[in-house]
């Protein structure tokens, strides 16, 4: 899996950084920062979460 999250449509809800800590989080002005691009078996769930509840949809992933 492959992760990106794009900070020029990001809007600052922070679910990602809810639902998948591991791998994202928020900036000071509350936009979305990718900690890892390439998330661990374990995250990926919590990735595949946190694309579908995003109300931007800044956050995607390819398999």
């Amino acid at each position: 899996m492959r992760v990106t999250a794009d900070r020029n449509i990001c809007i600052g809800a922070g679910l990602c950084a809810l639902t998948a800590p591991g791998v994202f989080d928020q900036d000071d002005d509350g936009l979305v920062e990718l900690l890892t691009p390439v998330p661990s078996e374990d995250d990926q769930p919590a990735v595949r979460e946190a694309a579908n509840i995003c109300p931007s949809g800044a956050v995607t992933f390819t398999e």
